[in-house]
């Protein structure tokens, strides 16, 4: 099935032209097949049928509760890094013994809602976390079960602010003292250490990394074995990259092959965390051209949507594919453009230097591959408002979340006493 294609010159996602989205709910806004969700999960959770596995889809690439929800009912748990994410879980359907809670900063309230919630594992970062854990653990007579994120000191090999396996990386305990954790945990009475954890990064397109990591987490693996530690839980995280724009893109049965390479023959329960994966090419930005303004040596697109709506080309310089929204018609001659948004920002763009055909103002556009880390990146710089979530099945669509006008962010917001009014 194509999840995203024209008929009749016309761009559809799914069953629904994206231009009868547009009259109804206006632009810009994000718009979700749930159908392609659904295959990239299921293609995900096949390559690992043969393995005792958990698959914890990524919470932050793409936290809307519609979108958790379609994951849960397939079975996918959740991997989340903040109290937020795991309410939104929780919310979701996701099942408590299918969530794993990440990151290098919880707090104290975060750490106490994932104990009361009887998570699947917890994953500790430092030293500090292990002994604050110990004592709010004792405080609620639970023992909860934690894995130690091993910082392998890998270098991933793609944007260097989506990189997380190296040594001078925040995340994680430096690989060759991990042992000495564990050596530790005696002393750590209301918890019990189950697992090792990695995540090298983001949008990786190479096996070589993840080659390099899994070597020197079997490595750790055996010797704390060997020492008659208990290991039930290895979680290899996510990072899998996706196709942006003619990206190199690993197969998932390859690094399943690896997987089973390295650990298939342990007695432990595989976790994995993937998020752009299964969702990045699922979502598209649509957004309306504004105004187009000639200049010296090319023009500019200005749409209605920015770097408030998409952050990624901003502050990743990320690529993605730009298509109109009809492409019938005989073609004009290319125009050289930068095509950018309104905010008061010279790093407010979306592509720079591209060649257009058949672009006028009023039309409307496609940023493709925005389903990961689009609508939960965004902001309300300028006071712009955030726009509206879209999911189509079928034939059919629905508001996801509905666009939040000025009003209700001025609602959040009070005067001094001392300010007249």
């Amino acid at each position: 099935m194509k999840y995203f294609q024209y008929i009749n010159g016309e761009l559809f996602i799914e069953g629904v032209a994206i231009s009868k989205i547009a009259s109804e709910i206006g632009t810009p806004f994000y718009c979700y097949s749930s159908t392609k969700i659904e295959s990239e999960y299921k293609d995900f959770s096949d390559a690992f049928s043969k393995i005792n596995s958990t698959i914890c889809y990524s919470v932050k690439a793409n936290s809307n509760l519609s979108v958790i929800r379609t994951l849960s009912n397939l079975g996918a748990g959740a991997d989340v890094v903040s109290g937020g994410e795991l309410l939104r879980a929780l919310k979701g359907g996701v099942s408590p013994q299918k969530i794993v809670f990440s990151g290098v900063g919880k707090t104290d309230q975060e750490l106490e809602m994932a104990i009361e919630s009887d998570i699947l594992q917890i994953n500790a970062e430092s030293l500090s976390e292990l002994s604050r854990l110990n004592i709010i653990a004792e405080k609620y007579n639970k023992i909860p079960k934690v894995g130690i994120r091993v910082n392998p000191d890998v270098e991933a090999g793609s944007h260097d602010k989506i990189s997380t396996g190296r040594k001078e990386d925040k995340f994680g305990i430096d690989w060759e003292n991990v042992g000495e954790i564990f050596v530790a945990n005696k002393n750590f009475k209301n918890i019990k250490l189950v697992g090792l954890a990695i995540h090298i990064g983001s949008q990786l397109q190479s096996l070589s990394p993840f080659e390099e990591a899994f070597k020197r987490l079997e490595e750790l693996l055996t010797t704390l074995m060997s020492e008659n530690h208990k290991i039930e839980t290895i979680d290899l995280g996510g990072g899998l990259g996706i196709d942006y724009s003619q990206d190199l893109v690993l197969k998932i049965s390859e690094y399943s092959k690896l997987v089973t390479k390295y650990f298939g023959n342990y007695d432990c329960n595989i976790i994995f965390e993937p998020g752009r994966r299964i969702v990045g090419n699922a979502g598209i930005l649509i957004a309306q051209v504004i105004c187009i303004k000639p200049g010296i040596e090319k023009q500019f697109v200005v749409l209605d949507a920015a770097m408030n709506d998409l952050l990624r080309p901003s502050l990743y310089g990320a690529i993605h594919e730009i298509i109109p929204i009809t492409n019938n018609g005989p073609k004009s001659p290319k125009v050289l453009a930068d095509i950018v948004g309104p905010i008061c920002e010279t790093g407010d763009i979306f592509a720079t230097g591209i060649k257009l055909t058949n672009i006028s103002e009023g039309d409307l556009v496609a940023i493709n591959s925005a389903g990961a880390y689009g609508a939960v990146m965004s902001s309300f710089y300028n006071s712009r408002p955030l726009i509206a979530e879209v999911m189509v099945k079928d034939n059919n669509f629905e508001i996801i979340r509905k666009k939040l006008d000025i009003s209700s962010l001025l609602n959040y917001e009070s005067m001094p006493n001392w300010i007249k009014t």
